[in-house]
């Protein structure tokens, strides 16, 4: 039975990690498949890390916990999580990764991992803007910042998705050991790096409008102004490179 190996960046998550957690696990996935869930915590304050050690132990092996002393950033994380996966998994499973907020719904897992039906399609993005309900400032402005930078590396790789800055990237673990040597960014340059990975192999990338409640800066939202710059420069640099990254030669784990 094939599994989907969920890859999950945790800093100083609050409520909301028990939720997402339950609902990752409960997640519909087409018949066959399973599920199983790495948390990536990057370096959270005592009482966050307590909660997510508490978390992981309460659902036993079907939830892993690794721990970053200090924090690195969501890319440090997913390479941390990755390499942890690919320790494991066969060649028939995938890898997706999810936020610990509530952004993005689980309930989406299952039109993301039946696009794999296709034999063609190695990857799959999600796409939060397929919808047209009417969107609050702060959201259209975060859309039009999106558009941007999705513009921008559709136009360097030549993929053509609607949302590349979307959490939920599903790649097959054959896709994902050949991008993982071209990764290195630590924070959310991971995203278009990870577009560049795919289009640099040549995957065909399915898209599925997902679903998206997003979160305000009060609320905890991390991304700010400066990493819609590095992503512009991660880009640029991606369509020029020819040899994967020296730093992916470091050791990206972390204390298990």
């Amino acid at each position: 039975m094939p599994t989907l190996h969920v890859v999950m960046p945790i800093y100083d998550e609050g409520p909301t990690l028990v939720e997402i957690v339950r609902r990752v696990l409960e997640a519909p996935l087409p018949a066959g498949w399973g599920v199983d869930l790495t948390m990536v915590d990057d370096g959270s304050r005592p009482t966050a890390a307590a909660l997510a050690a508490e978390c992981a132990r309460s659902h036993g092996n079907r939830v892993r916990l690794i721990v970053h002393p200090a924090n690195r950033g969501k890319g440090a994380a997913l390479m941390t999580g990755f390499d942890a996966v690919l320790a494991r998994a066969s060649d028939a499973d995938a890898v997706l990764v999810q936020d610990a907020d509530l952004e993005y719904d689980p309930a989406d897992y299952h039109a993301l991992v039946a696009t794999l039906g296709d034999p063609a399609v190695g990857a799959a993005f999600g796409n939060r803007w397929a919808g047209t309900e009417r969107r609050a400032g702060y959201r259209r402005l975060h859309a039009m910042a999106n558009g941007l930078l999705t513009a921008a590396s559709n136009r360097a790789t030549g993929l053509g998705v609607h949302d590349m800055e979307c959490c939920y990237k599903l790649l097959r673990v054959p896709i994902l050991r050949a991008a993982r040597p071209w990764l290195s960014e630590e924070r959310f340059g991971i995203e278009p790096q990870i577009a560049a990975a795919l289009a640099r192999a040549r995957v065909r990338v399915a898209e599925v409008a997902v679903q998206y409640a997003p979160r305000t800066f009060a609320e905890g939202k991390k991304i700010r102004w400066t990493d819609g710059v590095r992503a512009l420069w991660v880009i640029a640099r991606e369509r020029v490179r020819r040899t994967p990254p020296a730093a992916t030669a470091t050791n990206h784990g972390g204390t298990p």
